[in-house]
This record gives C-alpha cells, structure tokens and sequence, in this order.
C-alpha cells in the first residue's frame, strides 16, 4: 500500500499489515517526519502537528503576559505625568 508526503508528495510505500494508526516515519525524499493518521484509506501526516498546537497554545498566554506589562508600564508613565 502507499500514501503521499504531506510536505513533498512523494508516494511512500507502507506495507499495509505493518501499518498501524500512530506508527512514525520519516519520508525518503524530503526527510519530514510523519504519522500514519488513518488506515484506510492510508494517510500520513506531520507528526509533530500536535506539538505545533500545543506550542501554540503557550505562545498565546505568553503574549497575553507581555500586553499585562505593557498595560502597567503605560499606567506607571501616567502616574509621573500627574506629578508635573
């Protein structure tokens, strides 16, 4: 059986008996590592799609800190105009 690269579209062959739903490998052509996502029809994707999501998950509360401390800065600016 095969599947397509997600990254590259080259055709991979995968011996369907061996192939289980989370089984990772790497595509021959362009090296990207991948995860069989479903087994029939056979398809692969990236296997780090779900670290990407979680990471971006974390950058998003990350930026909401920093715009917290930006908001205090500006409120700290405000207070030393009030005293001229």
């Amino acid at each position: 059986m095969s599947a397509y690269c997600p990254e590259c579209d080259a055709e991979i062959d995968i011996d369907s008996a061996d192939a289980e739903i989370g089984d990772e490998l790497s595509c021959s052509e362009c090296g990207s590592l991948l995860r069989v996502s479903n087994d029939s029809p056979l398809e692969l994707e990236f296997a780090d799609d779900d670290d990407l999501d979680d990471d971006d998950d974390d950058d998003d509360d990350d930026d909401e800190e920093e715009k917290d401390e930006d908001d205090d800065f500006d409120d700290d600016e405000d207070d030393k105009d009030d005293e001229d």
